[in-house]
Protein backbone atom coordinates (compact mmCIF):
# COMPACT_ATOMS: atom_id res chain seq x y z
CA UNK A 1 0.00 0.00 0.00
CA UNK A 2 1.13 3.56 -0.72
CA UNK A 3 1.94 4.82 2.78
CA UNK A 4 1.42 8.40 1.65
CA UNK A 5 -2.29 7.56 1.37
CA UNK A 6 -2.58 5.98 4.84
CA UNK A 7 -4.25 9.09 6.24
CA UNK A 8 -7.09 8.61 3.76
CA UNK A 9 -7.83 5.02 4.83
CA UNK A 10 -9.99 3.49 7.52
CA UNK A 11 -8.55 0.46 9.34
CA UNK A 12 -10.31 -2.05 11.55
CA UNK A 13 -8.03 -4.15 13.72
CA UNK A 14 -9.31 -7.51 14.95
CA UNK A 15 -7.47 -8.60 18.08
CA UNK A 16 -6.37 -6.46 21.00
CA UNK A 17 -3.26 -8.31 22.13
CA UNK A 18 0.37 -7.27 21.67
CA UNK A 19 0.45 -7.00 17.88
CA UNK A 20 -3.05 -5.50 17.59
CA UNK A 21 -2.27 -2.60 19.90
CA UNK A 22 1.14 -2.09 18.26
CA UNK A 23 -0.32 -1.82 14.77
CA UNK A 24 -3.04 0.51 16.07
CA UNK A 25 -0.33 2.83 17.39
CA UNK A 26 1.62 2.63 14.13
CA UNK A 27 -1.36 3.41 11.91
CA UNK A 28 -2.61 6.17 14.18
CA UNK A 29 0.85 7.72 14.23
CA UNK A 30 0.78 7.86 10.44
CA UNK A 31 -2.62 9.51 10.31
CA UNK A 32 -5.00 6.62 9.65
CA UNK A 33 -8.51 6.31 11.04
CA UNK A 34 -8.36 3.26 13.32
CA UNK A 35 -10.88 1.08 15.16
CA UNK A 36 -10.01 -1.99 17.28
CA UNK A 37 -12.28 -4.93 18.13
CA UNK A 38 -11.72 -7.96 20.36
CA UNK A 39 -13.96 -10.66 21.77
CA UNK A 40 -12.26 -10.60 25.19
CA UNK A 41 -14.34 -9.13 28.03
CA UNK A 42 -13.61 -5.44 28.65
CA UNK A 43 -12.97 -6.02 32.34
CA UNK A 44 -9.96 -8.18 31.45
CA UNK A 45 -8.51 -5.63 29.03
CA UNK A 46 -8.32 -2.49 31.15
CA UNK A 47 -4.64 -1.86 30.46
CA UNK A 48 -5.23 -2.20 26.72
CA UNK A 49 -8.27 0.07 26.88
CA UNK A 50 -6.25 2.72 28.72
CA UNK A 51 -3.61 2.65 25.98
CA UNK A 52 -6.20 2.83 23.19
CA UNK A 53 -7.87 5.81 24.81
CA UNK A 54 -4.50 7.48 25.27
CA UNK A 55 -3.88 7.33 21.51
CA UNK A 56 -7.54 8.13 20.69
CA UNK A 57 -8.42 4.81 19.05
CA UNK A 58 -12.08 3.77 19.46
CA UNK A 59 -12.60 0.19 20.56
CA UNK A 60 -15.04 -2.57 21.37
CA UNK A 61 -14.51 -5.59 23.61
CA UNK A 62 -16.72 -8.55 24.37
CA UNK A 63 -17.57 -9.30 20.74
CA UNK A 64 -17.14 -8.29 17.11
CA UNK A 65 -19.90 -6.07 15.72
CA UNK A 66 -20.64 -4.95 12.15
CA UNK A 67 -18.75 -1.73 12.89
CA UNK A 68 -15.61 -3.64 11.87
CA UNK A 69 -16.87 -3.64 8.28
CA UNK A 70 -16.96 0.18 8.16
CA UNK A 71 -13.39 0.17 6.90
CA UNK A 72 -11.18 -0.03 3.84
CA UNK A 73 -8.70 -2.46 5.39
CA UNK A 74 -9.06 -5.13 8.08
CA UNK A 75 -5.91 -6.07 10.02
CA UNK A 76 -5.88 -9.52 11.64
CA UNK A 77 -3.90 -10.43 14.71
CA UNK A 78 -2.24 -13.90 14.41
CA UNK A 79 -4.65 -15.50 16.86
CA UNK A 80 -7.71 -14.73 14.71
CA UNK A 81 -8.58 -17.69 12.43
CA UNK A 82 -9.14 -16.94 8.76
CA UNK A 83 -12.53 -18.68 8.93
CA UNK A 84 -13.85 -16.59 11.81
CA UNK A 85 -17.31 -15.16 10.99
CA UNK A 86 -16.08 -11.59 11.15
CA UNK A 87 -13.29 -12.37 8.67
CA UNK A 88 -15.74 -14.07 6.31
CA UNK A 89 -17.95 -11.00 6.56
CA UNK A 90 -15.04 -8.77 5.56
CA UNK A 91 -14.27 -11.05 2.63
CA UNK A 92 -17.88 -10.96 1.42
CA UNK A 93 -17.79 -7.18 1.51
CA UNK A 94 -14.58 -7.18 -0.55
CA UNK A 95 -12.44 -5.51 2.10
CA UNK A 96 -8.66 -5.79 2.02
CA UNK A 97 -7.56 -8.22 4.75
CA UNK A 98 -3.94 -8.14 5.88
CA UNK A 99 -1.78 -9.26 8.79
CA UNK A 100 0.04 -7.01 11.23
CA UNK A 101 3.46 -7.89 9.73
CA UNK A 102 2.18 -6.92 6.29
CA UNK A 103 1.15 -3.48 7.58
CA UNK A 104 4.45 -2.98 9.39
CA UNK A 105 6.41 -3.90 6.25
CA UNK A 106 4.85 -0.94 4.40
CA UNK A 107 6.82 1.37 6.69
CA UNK A 108 10.05 -0.64 6.85
CA UNK A 109 13.15 1.07 5.47
CA UNK A 110 15.50 -1.72 6.52
CA UNK A 111 16.19 -5.03 4.76
CA UNK A 112 14.22 -7.88 6.34
CA UNK A 113 15.48 -11.31 7.38
CA UNK A 114 12.31 -13.39 7.88
CA UNK A 115 12.63 -16.75 9.63
CA UNK A 116 9.85 -19.34 9.62
CA UNK A 117 9.39 -23.08 10.01
CA UNK A 118 7.45 -25.47 12.19
CA UNK A 119 10.27 -25.86 14.71
CA UNK A 120 13.33 -23.82 15.61
CA UNK A 121 12.05 -20.36 14.71
CA UNK A 122 12.67 -18.73 18.06
CA UNK A 123 16.12 -20.25 18.55
CA UNK A 124 17.27 -19.33 15.05
CA UNK A 125 15.82 -15.82 15.17
CA UNK A 126 17.33 -15.14 18.59
CA UNK A 127 20.69 -16.57 17.48
CA UNK A 128 20.68 -14.44 14.32
CA UNK A 129 19.89 -11.37 16.39
CA UNK A 130 22.73 -12.17 18.77
CA UNK A 131 25.15 -12.55 15.85
CA UNK A 132 24.21 -9.09 14.59
CA UNK A 133 24.41 -7.62 18.07
CA UNK A 134 27.85 -9.04 18.85
CA UNK A 135 29.08 -7.94 15.42
CA UNK A 136 27.81 -4.45 16.35
CA UNK A 137 25.61 -4.40 13.24
CA UNK A 138 22.36 -2.47 13.93
CA UNK A 139 19.39 -4.86 14.01
CA UNK A 140 16.09 -5.38 15.76
CA UNK A 141 14.59 -8.80 16.59
CA UNK A 142 10.79 -8.80 16.46
CA UNK A 143 7.71 -10.50 15.04
CA UNK A 144 6.43 -13.69 16.60
CA UNK A 145 9.08 -13.38 19.32
CA UNK A 146 9.65 -10.41 21.62
CA UNK A 147 8.30 -7.15 20.25
CA UNK A 148 5.67 -6.85 17.54
CA UNK A 149 7.10 -5.70 14.20
CA UNK A 150 4.74 -2.71 14.25
CA UNK A 151 6.17 -1.58 17.57
CA UNK A 152 9.73 -1.19 16.28
CA UNK A 153 9.47 -0.58 12.53
CA UNK A 154 9.68 3.22 12.79
CA UNK A 155 13.01 2.84 14.61
CA UNK A 156 14.63 1.06 11.67
CA UNK A 157 16.74 2.77 9.02
CA UNK A 158 18.18 1.61 5.73
CA UNK A 159 21.42 0.89 7.61
CA UNK A 160 19.83 -1.56 10.07
CA UNK A 161 18.23 -4.99 9.70
CA UNK A 162 14.82 -6.30 10.76
CA UNK A 163 15.22 -9.90 11.96
CA UNK A 164 11.74 -11.37 12.22
CA UNK A 165 10.34 -14.62 13.50
CA UNK A 166 7.28 -15.21 11.31
CA UNK A 167 4.50 -17.74 11.91
CA UNK A 168 2.25 -19.28 9.29
CA UNK A 169 -0.67 -17.32 10.79
CA UNK A 170 1.18 -14.06 10.09
CA UNK A 171 1.96 -15.18 6.54
CA UNK A 172 -1.65 -16.10 5.75
CA UNK A 173 -2.58 -12.50 5.03
CA UNK A 174 0.44 -10.85 3.43
CA UNK A 175 0.32 -9.09 0.09
CA UNK A 176 3.63 -7.33 -0.51
CA UNK A 177 5.74 -8.49 2.46
CA UNK A 178 9.17 -9.12 0.96
CA UNK A 179 12.24 -10.23 2.93
CA UNK A 180 15.70 -9.73 1.50
CA UNK A 181 16.56 -13.06 3.14
CA UNK A 182 13.88 -15.65 3.90
CA UNK A 183 14.70 -18.69 6.01
CA UNK A 184 12.56 -21.83 5.89
CA UNK A 185 13.75 -24.20 8.62
CA UNK A 186 11.39 -27.15 8.19
CA UNK A 187 7.76 -28.00 7.49
CA UNK A 188 6.09 -30.74 9.51
CA UNK A 189 2.38 -31.15 10.34
CA UNK A 190 1.25 -28.59 12.92
CA UNK A 191 -1.71 -26.27 13.45
CA UNK A 192 -3.62 -28.30 10.87
CA UNK A 193 -6.87 -27.34 12.58
CA UNK A 194 -6.29 -23.86 11.10
CA UNK A 195 -5.72 -25.32 7.61
CA UNK A 196 -8.71 -27.61 7.08
CA UNK A 197 -6.52 -30.48 8.32
CA UNK A 198 -4.56 -30.21 5.07
CA UNK A 199 -0.77 -30.46 5.21
CA UNK A 200 -0.60 -29.05 1.68
CA UNK A 201 -2.39 -25.87 2.78
CA UNK A 202 0.00 -25.54 5.71
CA UNK A 203 2.98 -25.94 3.35
CA UNK A 204 1.54 -23.28 1.07
CA UNK A 205 1.23 -20.91 4.02
CA UNK A 206 4.86 -21.39 5.05
CA UNK A 207 6.04 -20.85 1.48
CA UNK A 208 4.48 -17.40 1.40
CA UNK A 209 7.61 -16.19 3.20
CA UNK A 210 9.43 -16.14 -0.15
CA UNK A 211 6.54 -15.59 -2.59
CA UNK A 212 7.34 -11.88 -3.13
CA UNK A 213 11.11 -12.30 -3.35
CA UNK A 214 12.82 -11.56 -6.61
CA UNK A 215 16.29 -11.45 -8.17
CA UNK A 216 18.82 -10.24 -5.63
CA UNK A 217 16.98 -11.86 -2.70
CA UNK A 218 17.92 -15.13 -0.99
CA UNK A 219 16.03 -18.10 0.42
CA UNK A 220 17.87 -20.24 2.99
CA UNK A 221 16.33 -23.67 3.54
CA UNK A 222 16.78 -27.12 5.05
CA UNK A 223 17.80 -29.57 2.32
CA UNK A 224 17.46 -32.53 4.70
CA UNK A 225 13.73 -31.96 5.18
CA UNK A 226 11.99 -33.37 2.12
CA UNK A 227 8.85 -31.25 2.33
CA UNK A 228 10.90 -28.07 2.76
CA UNK A 229 13.37 -28.84 -0.02
CA UNK A 230 10.64 -29.79 -2.48
CA UNK A 231 8.58 -26.71 -1.61
CA UNK A 232 11.46 -24.29 -2.16
CA UNK A 233 12.65 -25.95 -5.33
CA UNK A 234 9.14 -26.03 -6.82
CA UNK A 235 7.73 -22.71 -5.59
CA UNK A 236 10.53 -20.15 -5.37
CA UNK A 237 10.85 -17.72 -8.28
CA UNK A 238 13.67 -17.88 -10.83
CA UNK A 239 16.55 -15.57 -10.03
CA UNK A 240 16.34 -15.93 -6.26
CA UNK A 241 19.55 -17.17 -4.68
CA UNK A 242 18.81 -20.55 -3.08
CA UNK A 243 21.09 -21.55 -0.22
CA UNK A 244 20.33 -25.01 1.19
CA UNK A 245 21.95 -26.37 4.33
CA UNK A 246 22.48 -30.00 5.23
CA UNK A 247 24.00 -32.01 8.05
CA UNK A 248 23.80 -35.18 5.92
CA UNK A 249 25.43 -34.29 2.62
CA UNK A 250 27.65 -31.85 0.79
CA UNK A 251 25.96 -28.99 -1.07
CA UNK A 252 27.65 -26.86 -3.72
CA UNK A 253 26.07 -23.64 -2.45
CA UNK A 254 24.91 -23.24 1.15
CA UNK A 255 26.10 -24.87 4.38
CA UNK A 256 27.24 -28.40 5.19
CA UNK A 257 29.38 -30.45 7.57
CA UNK A 258 32.85 -31.53 6.49
CA UNK A 259 35.31 -33.25 8.82
CA UNK A 260 33.12 -32.25 11.79
CA UNK A 261 33.26 -28.59 10.80
CA UNK A 262 30.47 -26.24 9.69
CA UNK A 263 31.40 -24.99 6.23
CA UNK A 264 29.57 -22.50 3.99
CA UNK A 265 29.84 -21.79 0.29
CA UNK A 266 28.17 -18.66 -1.07
CA UNK A 267 28.66 -17.64 -4.68
CA UNK A 268 31.75 -19.81 -4.82
CA UNK A 269 33.32 -18.31 -1.70
CA UNK A 270 34.05 -21.08 0.79
CA UNK A 271 34.28 -20.38 4.56
CA UNK A 272 35.35 -22.77 7.31
CA UNK A 273 33.15 -21.36 10.06
CA UNK A 274 33.55 -23.49 13.19
CA UNK A 275 34.03 -27.02 14.50
CA UNK A 276 30.58 -28.46 15.16
CA UNK A 277 31.69 -29.54 18.63
CA UNK A 278 32.33 -25.89 19.54
CA UNK A 279 28.72 -24.82 18.90
CA UNK A 280 27.27 -24.22 22.33
CA UNK A 281 23.64 -25.25 21.68
CA UNK A 282 23.28 -29.02 21.62
CA UNK A 283 21.56 -31.45 19.27
CA UNK A 284 21.37 -32.05 15.53
CA UNK A 285 18.36 -29.74 15.23
CA UNK A 286 20.38 -26.92 16.75
CA UNK A 287 23.21 -27.59 14.33
CA UNK A 288 20.61 -26.98 11.60
CA UNK A 289 19.49 -23.79 13.34
CA UNK A 290 23.10 -22.63 13.57
CA UNK A 291 23.62 -23.27 9.86
CA UNK A 292 20.52 -21.27 8.95
CA UNK A 293 21.50 -18.30 11.14
CA UNK A 294 25.06 -18.43 9.81
CA UNK A 295 23.95 -18.31 6.17
CA UNK A 296 21.53 -15.46 6.84
CA UNK A 297 24.23 -13.46 8.62
CA UNK A 298 26.79 -14.05 5.88
CA UNK A 299 24.35 -13.06 3.13
CA UNK A 300 23.81 -9.82 5.05
CA UNK A 301 27.56 -9.21 5.01
CA UNK A 302 28.60 -10.22 8.53
CA UNK A 303 32.09 -11.75 8.86
CA UNK A 304 32.67 -15.36 9.84
CA UNK A 305 34.70 -14.31 12.89
CA UNK A 306 31.60 -12.66 14.40
CA UNK A 307 29.44 -15.68 13.60
CA UNK A 308 32.01 -18.01 15.14
CA UNK A 309 32.22 -16.07 18.39
CA UNK A 310 28.46 -16.09 18.86
CA UNK A 311 28.05 -19.78 18.03
CA UNK A 312 30.58 -20.59 20.76
CA UNK A 313 28.77 -18.54 23.42
CA UNK A 314 25.03 -18.59 22.61
CA UNK A 315 23.15 -20.44 25.33
CA UNK A 316 19.78 -20.84 23.63
CA UNK A 317 16.39 -19.38 24.54
CA UNK A 318 14.10 -19.70 27.51
CA UNK A 319 11.69 -22.67 27.42
CA UNK A 320 13.65 -24.39 24.60
CA UNK A 321 15.81 -27.21 25.99
CA UNK A 322 16.62 -24.79 28.81
CA UNK A 323 18.79 -26.14 31.61
CA UNK A 324 17.05 -25.35 34.91
CA UNK A 325 19.01 -26.99 37.73
CA UNK A 326 20.60 -30.15 39.08
CA UNK A 327 18.94 -31.50 42.23
CA UNK A 328 20.17 -34.68 43.95
CA UNK A 329 22.15 -35.52 40.83
CA UNK A 330 19.11 -35.19 38.51
CA UNK A 331 19.15 -32.59 35.71
CA UNK A 332 15.90 -30.72 35.03
CA UNK A 333 15.31 -29.30 31.54
CA UNK A 334 12.51 -26.98 30.45
CA UNK A 335 11.39 -27.57 26.85
CA UNK A 336 7.90 -26.12 27.29
CA UNK A 337 8.07 -24.55 23.82
CA UNK A 338 7.92 -28.08 22.37
CA UNK A 339 4.25 -27.91 21.38
CA UNK A 340 4.31 -30.58 18.68
CA UNK A 341 5.59 -34.11 18.21
CA UNK A 342 8.51 -33.12 15.99
CA UNK A 343 9.93 -30.85 18.69
CA UNK A 344 9.92 -33.76 21.13
CA UNK A 345 11.45 -36.03 18.47
CA UNK A 346 14.46 -33.70 18.35
CA UNK A 347 14.60 -33.16 22.11
CA UNK A 348 14.81 -36.87 22.91
CA UNK A 349 17.92 -37.16 20.77
CA UNK A 350 19.68 -34.36 22.64
CA UNK A 351 20.52 -36.41 25.75
CA UNK A 352 22.54 -39.53 26.40
CA UNK A 353 21.25 -39.89 29.97
CA UNK A 354 18.00 -41.73 30.83
CA UNK A 355 15.00 -39.37 30.56
CA UNK A 356 11.83 -38.99 32.59
CA UNK A 357 9.55 -37.25 30.11
CA UNK A 358 6.59 -34.95 30.82
CA UNK A 359 4.23 -35.44 27.88
CA UNK A 360 0.74 -34.07 27.23
CA UNK A 361 -1.46 -30.99 27.31
CA UNK A 362 -4.02 -29.71 24.82
CA UNK A 363 -3.64 -32.08 21.91
CA UNK A 364 -3.58 -30.72 18.35
CA UNK A 365 -4.20 -34.06 16.65
CA UNK A 366 -0.82 -35.51 17.59
CA UNK A 367 0.40 -38.86 16.34
CA UNK A 368 2.50 -39.97 19.31
CA UNK A 369 3.37 -43.26 17.63
CA UNK A 370 6.22 -41.45 15.84
CA UNK A 371 7.94 -41.22 19.22
CA UNK A 372 7.66 -44.87 20.26
CA UNK A 373 11.08 -46.02 19.06
CA UNK A 374 12.85 -42.99 20.54
CA UNK A 375 10.97 -43.36 23.82
CA UNK A 376 11.98 -47.02 24.01
CA UNK A 377 15.62 -46.02 23.43
CA UNK A 378 15.95 -42.88 25.57
CA UNK A 379 13.11 -42.70 28.12
CA UNK A 380 12.86 -44.60 31.42
CA UNK A 381 9.42 -43.26 32.40
CA UNK A 382 6.69 -40.87 31.22
CA UNK A 383 4.58 -38.55 33.33
CA UNK A 384 1.32 -37.93 31.42
CA UNK A 385 -0.07 -34.43 31.96
CA UNK A 386 -3.00 -32.31 30.79
CA UNK A 387 -6.06 -33.08 28.72
CA UNK A 388 -4.27 -35.61 26.51
CA UNK A 389 -3.00 -37.75 29.41
CA UNK A 390 -5.25 -40.68 28.46
CA UNK A 391 -3.96 -40.63 24.89
CA UNK A 392 -0.37 -40.56 26.15
CA UNK A 393 -1.03 -43.50 28.47
CA UNK A 394 -2.73 -45.46 25.68
CA UNK A 395 0.21 -44.95 23.31
CA UNK A 396 3.10 -45.69 25.68
CA UNK A 397 1.75 -47.98 28.43
CA UNK A 398 3.40 -51.03 26.87
CA UNK A 399 6.62 -49.22 26.07
CA UNK A 400 7.76 -47.62 29.37
CA UNK A 401 6.11 -47.00 32.74
CA UNK A 402 3.55 -44.17 32.44
CA UNK A 403 1.98 -42.29 35.36
CA UNK A 404 -0.81 -39.70 35.18
CA UNK A 405 -0.45 -36.45 37.10
CA UNK A 406 -3.32 -34.13 38.01
CA UNK A 407 -1.27 -30.93 37.94
CA UNK A 408 2.31 -29.78 37.40
CA UNK A 409 3.14 -30.01 41.09
CA UNK A 410 2.12 -33.65 41.20
CA UNK A 411 4.03 -34.29 37.96
CA UNK A 412 7.26 -32.93 39.44
CA UNK A 413 6.91 -35.08 42.57
CA UNK A 414 6.11 -38.19 40.52
CA UNK A 415 9.22 -37.58 38.43
CA UNK A 416 11.39 -37.03 41.50
CA UNK A 417 10.20 -40.35 42.92
CA UNK A 418 11.33 -42.40 39.90
CA UNK A 419 14.65 -40.71 39.07
CA UNK A 420 18.18 -41.71 39.96
CA UNK A 421 21.34 -39.56 39.96
CA UNK A 422 22.41 -38.99 36.36
CA UNK A 423 18.88 -38.92 34.97
CA UNK A 424 17.25 -36.03 33.09
CA UNK A 425 13.71 -34.82 33.81
CA UNK A 426 12.48 -33.26 30.57
CA UNK A 427 9.35 -31.13 30.18
CA UNK A 428 8.76 -31.54 26.43
CA UNK A 429 4.97 -31.89 26.19
CA UNK A 430 4.26 -32.01 22.41
CA UNK A 431 1.05 -30.11 23.13
CA UNK A 432 -0.39 -26.65 23.56
CA UNK A 433 -0.60 -25.39 27.14
CA UNK A 434 -4.05 -23.86 27.27
CA UNK A 435 -5.63 -26.66 29.31
CA UNK A 436 -3.68 -25.83 32.50
CA UNK A 437 -1.79 -22.63 31.66
CA UNK A 438 -2.05 -19.26 29.92
CA UNK A 439 0.67 -20.16 27.39
CA UNK A 440 3.83 -22.23 27.06
CA UNK A 441 5.85 -19.54 28.88
CA UNK A 442 3.55 -19.81 31.90
CA UNK A 443 3.87 -23.61 31.81
CA UNK A 444 7.65 -23.41 31.68
CA UNK A 445 7.88 -20.86 34.50
CA UNK A 446 5.68 -22.98 36.78
CA UNK A 447 7.84 -26.03 36.03
CA UNK A 448 11.01 -24.09 36.82
CA UNK A 449 9.60 -22.74 40.08
CA UNK A 450 8.56 -26.20 41.21
CA UNK A 451 11.81 -28.00 40.40
CA UNK A 452 14.04 -25.35 41.93
CA UNK A 453 12.00 -25.67 45.13
CA UNK A 454 12.62 -29.43 45.45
Amino acid sequence: MDVSAINKKRFSIIGGARSGVAVARLLKRHGAEVFLSDTAPAEKMQQTIAELERIHVPWEFGGNTPRILEADVVVLSPGVPSDAPVVKGAQLKGLIIVSEVEVASWFCRAPIVAITGTNGKTTTTTLAGRIFDEAMSPAIVAGNVGLAFSQVVDDLTEHSTAILEISSFQLDHIESFRPHVSVLLNITPDHLDRYDHSFEKYIASKCRVFENQRAGDTVVYNADDEATRHAVEQRSAPGIQRLPYSILKHVDEGAFVENKRLVTSIRGSRTDVIATGEISIRGQHNLCNAMAATLAAQVMGLPAVSVRATLRNFKGVEHRLEFVCVTRGVTYVNDSKATNVDSVWYALQSFEQPIVLFLGGRDKGNDYSRLVDLVRKHVKAIVAIGESADKVVSTFKGVVPVTRAGDMGEAVHVAASVTSPGDVVLLSPACASFDWFENYEHRGKVFKQLVTAL
